[in-house]
């Protein structure tokens, strides 16, 4: 596996990609406390800035713990194609209408009585240190692969693979 550092456009188009395809995540809140608490959390999007945006109960535990430390850690991953991703970032709530209005997701209706629900919020995370893992064929060339080197004693260099850091 290769090794490529990604700035700026290219470290958001890359984290969109991956956020965006892989769609759920751990979402990781209390950093400083173990066990960490996470939880599978749907993304609504990543925008063109590279924040990630989330729909929330006011209520959950999460936002609790974000209101103490905005702190989190997603984890993505997308097995189908071997494209991880791992993002810190700040978190940050939000209860205004033309957030809840731009973010809101009919989905979002089987925890919540509509968009105006009082209990919906917005969560917001900015990413700080971002990484991560793509393989460039797909998971099947990288199976395959895998399978030539353990079936003909060769040592595979999985070359296919490129990983790194996305710093927006």
């Amino acid at each position: 596996m290769s090794t490529k550092d990604l700035t700026n456009q290219e470290a958001i188009e890359k984290i969109k990609e991956l956020s965006e395809k892989a769609r759920i995540c751990m979402f990781c809140t209390e950093l400083d406390r173990l066990p960490v608490n996470s939880r599978p959390m749907g993304i609504q999007e990543t925008d063109e800035n590279g924040n990630l945006w989330f729909i929330s109960s006011e209520t959950s535990n999460k936002n609790f713990e974000i209101k103490e430390d905005k702190r989190v850690q997603l984890y993505f991953m997308n097995n189908s194609d071997s494209e991880y991703l791992s993002i810190f970032g700040d978190a940050y709530i939000y209860k205004d209408k033309s957030t809840i209005e731009d973010k809101w997701s009919p989905m979002a209706n089987a925890w919540f009585d509509g968009k105006d629900d009082p209990n919906v919020s917005i969560i917001r995370v900015e990413p700080k240190e971002t990484y991560y893992w793509d393989t460039k064929a797909g998971k099947l060339v990288s199976l395959l692969t895998f399978a030539t080197a353990a079936i003909t004693g060769n040592k595979t260099d999985n070359s296919d693979g490129v990983e790194g850091n996305a710093t927006i």
